[in-house]
C-alpha cells in the first residue's frame, strides 16, 4: 500500500518538475495561442472575447494554421475576427496576412466560393481596395511560408475572382505575374480568363491568348475546345466552328453536350434551322453515342423555330421528340413558346400556355412575364399588360430593368405618355439606367432634364444615356444639342463608342458637312458598317460620285467585304435609279447575288418601283422574277399594286394565244 502511495506520489512529483521548467519562462503568446485554441476548441466564444484586445495579425495566422483540418472552425473564427476587433486592428493592411492564411486554408479544403467571397471583398472599395497583384503578392508570401501543405489552386481561384468581377486585365496580370514568379495557373483558369474575355466580347484578346496557349506549355482540353467554337458561333461563322470541333475529334478529345448546344444555338440565332437538326440528329453519331441531347439542346432548337415562326415545328419537338426522349420540359421550353406564340399574334395561346405549366408546377419567371407584357403591349393592350405586372409585384417577382424597359416603351407605344413618367417615379420601381434612357430616347426634348435627374439620384450614366440623347437629336436635326451631349460625355470621362460616332457623322451629313464628317472618321479608331454607309449615302446624294467611289474602296479593302452589307447595296441602287442608270442598277443586282449577299424586300421595293415607272412590263416581270429566284422575299403591297396586275395580263395573253 505505501508503496503503490509513493510511487503515485513520485509520479506527480516528475510530472510537476517537467512543468516547472517547461514554464519556467513562458512565452506569454504560446500561452494565449494555447487558451485561444482550447476555447476555440469548445465554441466559448463569450471566454474569447477577453482576448480581443491582445490579437495580432502573426496570432491569428498561427491560430487559422492550427485549425487547417477544421476549416469550418476556422473560418468561424476569421469572421469573428472580423467583428469584434477594433477598427485600426481590423484595418485591411492589419487583417490582409490573415485573409491569405484564410483563403489557403479554404482552397486547400475546397471551399472555393468562401475563398472566393473572401478574395473579392479584399478588391473591393469598402474591403481595401486591393489590387490582384496585391492579393497575389499575400498569397504568394503565404504560400512561400508553409509550401509543404498548400496548394497551387490558390491562384487559379484568384485568376477566377477577377474574372467574376469582370476584370479581365487584373487577370491577365496575375497569370503573367504567378508564372514570373514560377506559379504557372492551370489550364482551367486559364480557359476561364478566356471564357470572360469572350464574355466581355474581346475578340482580338481572346485570340491572341488562344495563339500563345501552345508556347507556353498548354494543351487543349474539352473545355478550350469549346470557347473557340463559342467564339465562332458568336461571329455568325458555324461551318468554323464545325471545322474544330473536328479538329478536337482528330486531336483525341471527345465532345461533351455543351459542345454540340453551342454549334446548335448557334444555328438557330442564325436562323439556320436545317444546320441545327442536322446536328441534332446525329449527335449521338459525331460523339460515339456519348452524348445526347439534354433540355437545353431541345429549348435552344425549339425557341430557333419559334423565331422563324414555324411554331407548328416546335411544337413537334416539344411534344413528340422530347417526350420520347424522356427530357422534361422546364420554364425555358414554355417561355420559347409563349415568346413564339406572342410574336405570332396568338396570345391568347401564349397565355394558354403559361396556365399550362403552371398546371405542372413550374412557375412563370420573370423572363416569361415580361414577354408577355411585351406582346400585350404591341397589340395594345394596355389594361391587360398592366394587370401583369401589378400580377409580378403581388408575386414579389423581380421587376428587373428589362421588366422597366418594356413598360416605359409600351405605354409610349400607346400614348401613354405621363404614365410612362409616372412609372419612371413610382418607388416599387428599382432606379434603373436602361428605363432613364428609354425615356430619352421618347422624350428627346426634355432629355437634358432627364439626363439631370439620373445625375442627381446617383445612378452612373453610362455610354447608352448619352448615346440615346445624342442620336435623339441628331434624328431631331438639333446637332448643337448634340455635340454639346457629346463635350459632356468627354468631359465625364466617358469613352464614346461606335453608336456615338456614327450618329455625329450621321448629323453632320444631314447637315451637308461632309468634310467634317470625314474629319470625324479619320480620327475613328474603329468603323463599322453604319459608318461607311452614312458617308456612302451622304456622297450620293450629293452627287459626288469620286467620293462614294473611294468610299465603297474604302469598305472592301479594309474588311475583305464584310463591311459591304446589303444596306450598302441598297443605297447604291437606290440612287442609280434616281439618277436613271437602271441597267447599272441591274449590274450592282448581280454583282451582289453574285457575292453571296441576298437582296431583301427594300431592293426589290427599289428596283420594281422605278422600272415600273420608267421601263417596260416585261423588264419588270423578268426583274421581279430574277430576285424571287434568288431568294428575295417580295414586298407585299408592292408586289399587289404593281407586279401581280402584270402577272395577270400575261397569263390571259397565253391563255389567248392557246
Amino acid at each position: 500500500m505505501f508503496a503503490h502511495v509513493f510511487s503515485r506520489r513520485t509520479s506527480f512529483l516528475v510530472r510537476c518538475f517537467h512543468a516547472a521548467k517547461r514554464f519556467s519562462n513562458p512565452d506569454p503568446e504560446n500561452i494565449l495561442f494555447s487558451a485561444l485554441c482550447l476555447n476555440l476548441k469548445q465554441r466559448r466564444w463569450n471566454t474569447l472575447n477577453q482576448f480581443s484586445p491582445s490579437l495580432t495579425n502573426p496570432l491569428i495566422s498561427r491560430v487559422l494554421r492550427e485549425l487547417r483540418t477544421s476549416p469550418k472552425l476556422a473560418l468561424e473564427f476569421y469572421n469573428w475576427v472580423l467583428e469584434n476587433q477594433t477598427p485600426a486592428a481590423n484595418s485591411s493592411e492589419n487583417r490582409f496576412e490573415a485573409s491569405c492564411v484564410m483563403i489557403q486554408l479554404l482552397v486547400d479544403s475546397r471551399k472555393f466560393d468562401d475563398a472566393l467571397s473572401i478574395m473579392t471583398n479584399l478588391m473591393s472599395v469598402e474591403g481595401g481596395n486591393l489590387s490582384p497583384l496585391q492579393v497575389l503578392s499575400g498569397l504568394i508570401r503565404n504560400h512561400q511560408a508553409c509550401c509543404d501543405s498548400t496548394s497551387l489552386d490558390v491562384f487559379d481561384s484568384l485568376v477566377r475572382a477577377c474574372t467574376q468581377n469582370g476584370d479581365a486585365e487584373g487577370a491577365s496580370k496575375v497569370i503573367e505575374q504567378a508564372r514570373a514568379e514560377g506559379f504557372c495557373v492551370s489550364l482551367h483558369a486559364l480557359n476561364n480568363f478566356m471564357g470572360c474575355l469572350l464574355n466581355l466580347n474581346e475578340i482580338d484578346w481572346f485570340w491572341k491568348v488562344y495563339r500563345e496557349m501552345d508556347s507556353l506549355g498548354y494543351v487543349e482540353n474539352v473545355n478550350t475546345f469549346n470557347l473557340v467554337i463559342y467564339s465562332f458561333c458568336k461571329e455568325g461563322k458555324l461551318l468554323e466552328a464545325l471545322s474544330v470541333f473536328y479538329r478536337m475529334l482528330k486531336c483525341g478529345v471527345w465532345p461533351n453536350v455543351v459542345s454540340f448546344n453551342m454549334m446548335i444555338d448557334g444555328a438557330c440565332k442564325s436562323g439556320d434551322m436545317v444546320f441545327a437538326l442536322r446536328l441534332l440528329w446525329k449527335m449521338g453519331v459525331m460523339s460515339g453515342s456519348f452524348v445526347s441531347p439534354n433540355a437545353v439542346t431541345y429549348n435552344s432548337v425549339i425557341n430557333g423555330f419559334c423565331k422563324v415562326g414555324r411554331l407548328d415545328l416546335a411544337e413537334r419537338i416539344r411534344n413528340v421528340v422530347m417526350v420520347k426522349s424522356g427530357v422534361e420540359w422546364n420554364e425555358r421550353t414554355y417561355g420559347a413558346l409563349v415568346d413564339g406564340y406572342g410574336r405570332g399574334g396568338s396570345l391568347d395561346e401564349a397565355l394558354r400556355l403559361c396556365d399550362e405549366m403552371t398546371s405542372k408546377g413550374l412557375v412563370a419567371n420573370t423572363v416569361i412575364c415580361n414577354s408577355v407584357v411585351y406582346w400585350m403591349f404591341m397589340e395594345g393592350d394596355v389594361e391587360g399588360a398592366m394587370l401583369v405586372l401589378s400580377d409580378m409585384v403581388d408575386k414579389r417577382m423581380e421587376i428587373d430593368r428589362f421588366t422597366q424597359a418594356i413598360v416605359v416603351r409600351g405605354l409610349f407605344r400607346n400614348g401613354c405618355v405621363e404614365e410612362a413618367v409616372k412609372f419612371r417615379e413610382e418607388k416599387l420601381v428599382v432606379e434603373d439606367v436602361v428605363c432613364h434612357n428609354t425615356l430619352m430616347h421618347h422624350l428627346v426634348t426634355c432629355g437634358d432634364q432627364i439626363l439631370g435627374s439620373m445625375v442627381v439620384r446617383g445612378l452612373d450614366l453610362d455610354v447608352v444615356s448619352f448615346a440615346t440623347l445624342i442620336d435623339g437629336y441628331v434624328k431631331e436635326g438639333k446637332l448643337e444639342k448634340a455635340v454639346e451631349v457629346y463635350d459632356g460625355m468627354v468631359k465625364m470621362k466617358k469613352t464614346p463608342n461606335l453608336v456615338v460616332y456614327n450618329s455625329v457623322v450621321n448629323g453632320l451629313c444631314k447637315r451637308g458637312l461632309v468634310g467634317a464628317a470625314e474629319a470625324v472618321v479619320e480620327a475613328m479608331e474603329r468603323k463599322d458598317v453604319v459608318t461607311y454607309n452614312t458617308l456612302l449615302n451622304e456622297s450620293l446624294r450629293s452627287g459626288n460620285v469620286e467620293e462614294a467611289v473611294d468610299v465603297l474602296a474604302r469598305m472592301v479593302n479594309q474588311e475583305g467585304e464584310r463591311l459591304v452589307s446589303v444596306v450598302t447595296y441598297n443605297i447604291v441602287i437606290n440612287h442609280l435609279c434616281k439618277f436613271g442608270c437602271y441597267e447599272k442598277a441591274k449590274e450592282v443586282l448581280e454583282v451582289m447575288v453574285e457575292r453571296g449577299v441576298v437582296p431583301d424586300f427594300v431592293t426589290y421595293g427599289t428596283l420594281i418601283t422605278s422600272f415600273s415607272k420608267n421601263r417596260g412590263e416585261e423588264e419588270v416581270v423578268e426583274l421581279h422574277d430574277y430576285m424571287v429566284l434568288h431568294g428575295v422575299t417580295p414586298h407585299e403591297q408592292i408586289f399587289r399594286s404593281v407586279v401581280s396586275p402584270l402577272l395577270d395580263g400575261e397569263n390571259e395573253k397565253c391563255l389567248k394565244e392557246t
